[in-house]
């Protein structure tokens, strides 16, 4: 590995160094407070590099043997998870007083899954793909068990031993794809996967041309939809959100949400995005996202716990995400190759603003009255008025109104559908964004037109208000103006080796 390598991955090697700083650090202090905010500092470190190289936007992006491609499209995934890993540093100044002696180790923990998220979003070869994945999920499983209460131990086993059998399903189905190409680079398998396509080695009668790519991507597929919380491995969702502590469910339901979306994108844009296979996997999520987002919402109707709800609704919001994945233009002439994905990292940037806000409110208000209920909400418009508002603005994104993030974006993905020939795909994201309407506004309503429980005033603190302000203020900025970041979402996605040029 030599200069160029070292340089292409400093954001990376800053956040594993800023990881093994606080665990340093907290061993020879043992003052967390400290360790928090020097952590918080100190991401300035890889997000100021990853900036860098976005401007130099180097030529030769493939390092360590082209194991990983450090392209535009993995550096905004990088500044992504560096922004979300500062949020939820903030937002557990206050929270980790539950865990106080384990401040440094639950600040240690977070960067060390930041970097393998960081390293996921790059990844350009299965095995690397793979180790990155463990590095990401690992620390996450400890941090969900942090509360040490049956709860907290139940989501952090949970998410464990769930996690292990995505794993395990996900390398066989890497293995499957190796034995097929004979070759463990993305890059490389969409070559050989043209030229087979060239030669008449795949049957056009199979999907996918072949029963052992068809076995090998279904597998991969399972894999990674625990990341995405799919169905049908969204079963850990609610338990994990509402028993693990709520700074980790935000960190989970952001960044996990994010890297398991980037590494779907660049595999299948890098190494199956030919028209043909494109066809294949666009039914295949279409089905997927419908399945999904209608379970999640159905299944968040009767939730009476804040917390579970934001389970159900993350699974809800990966449906629609997953719409931008079926959005590919091997469907019809008139279709974008860039509109699909471009689409789905609109909407990942900004969900992180929108559901941040939404869990930074709820870790506010909850501190002080440790009732994750709605019920425990009522009133917070009087008692809370700002902490309210901004909580407000986050649900409103999350339902898809005007002027917010969330509306653009379930514009761009329904509009991405309806111009690859899915409009009834569309149309089914229309239906469910009016039933979570229900649930969203239930919220709102307990806050702003029930009694409250307790005439005590709940004060905001500043800096995880200024966090809470500052992903609200995200939120509606990039919903009336939202070209800038839809602007950086296409100079990403065509990083990937399966649109440049598009």
């Amino acid at each position: 590995m030599g200069a160029h390598d070292l340089w292409l991955l400093s954001p990376q090697l800053a956040m594993a160094a800023l990881a093994c700083t606080a665990l340093v650090v907290d061993l020879a202090t043992g003052r967390s407070k400290l360790v928090l905010w020097l952590s918080l500092i100190g991401l300035v470190i890889p997000a100021a590099l990853s900036i860098a190289l976005w401007a130099a936007n180097p030529a030769d992006t493939l390092v360590f043997f082209g194991a990983a491609s450090v392209d535009r499209f993995s550096l905004f995934f990088t500044l992504l998870f560096t922004g979300v890993a500062a949020a939820v540093i903030v937002s557990a100044e206050k929270y980790a007083s539950r865990f106080q002696e384990q401040r440094g180790e639950f600040v240690g923990l977070i960067l060390a899954s930041t970097t393998g998220m960081m390293l996921l979003a790059s990844a350009n070869e299965l095995i690397t793909i793979y180790v990155s994945l463990e590095l990401t999920a690992l620390p996450v499983a400890a941090l969900l068990a942090f509360l040490r209460e049956d709860r907290s131990a139940e989501a952090g086993m949970k998410f464990l031993i769930l996690s292990g059998v995505s794993s395990a399903l996900l390398l066989y189905g890497l293995v499957f794809i190796f034995g097929f190409t004979g070759t463990t680079r993305l890059d490389e398998i969409f070559a050989r996967i043209g030229d087979l396509q060239a030669s008449g080695g795949f049957d056009s009668t199979v999907p996918f041309g072949s029963y052992g790519l068809l076995l090998g991507i279904a597998l991969a597929i399972s894999g990674f939809a625990f990341k995405l919380a799919a169905a049908p491995f969204q079963m850990w969702v609610p338990d994990a959100y509402e028993g693990g502590p709520t700074p980790v469910v935000a960190f989970l339901s952001v960044a996990s949400k994010a890297a398991g979306f980037a590494v779907v994108l660049r595999i299948l844009y890098s190494a199956f995005g030919s028209p043909e296979l494109a066809v294949e996997w666009s039914a295949l999520f279409a089905v997927l996202a419908v399945v999904t987002m209608t379970l999640g919402n159905l299944m968040a109707l009767p939730q009476k716990n804040v917390k579970r709800l934001l389970g159900y609704s993350t699974i809800s919001q990966a449906g629609f995400m997953l719409i931008g994945l079926a959005a590919v233009s091997a469907n019809t002439s008139a279709g974008s190759l860039v509109a699909g994905p471009q689409s789905v990292v609109f909407y990942l940037a900004g969900y992180a603003f929108t559901n941040l806000a939404v869990f930074l409110g709820v870790i506010a208000i909850t501190n002080r009255t440790n009732d994750n209920t709605i019920a425990g909400f009522a009133g917070m418009g009087r008692r809370a008025p700002v902490t309210a508002l901004l909580l407000a603005i986050g649900l409103i994104s999350l339902l898809g109104l005007p002027p917010t993030v969330g509306f653009m974006s379930k514009i761009f993905v329904f509009n991405a559908a309806v111009n690859s020939g899915l409009a009834w795909l569309a149309l089914a994201g229309v239906l469910n964004s009016v039933i979570s309407a229900y649930y969203y506004l239930r919220v709102i309503r307990a806050m702003y037109m029930e009694a409250p429980t307790s005439d005590e005033r709940i004060t905001l603190d500043p800096s995880l208000g200024v966090a809470t302000g500052i992903a609200a203020f995200g939120a509606v900025l990039f919903g009336v103006a939202p070209w800038f970041l839809l602007r950086a979402a296409e100079i990403a996605v065509r990083s990937l080796s399966g649109v440049a040029g598009s």
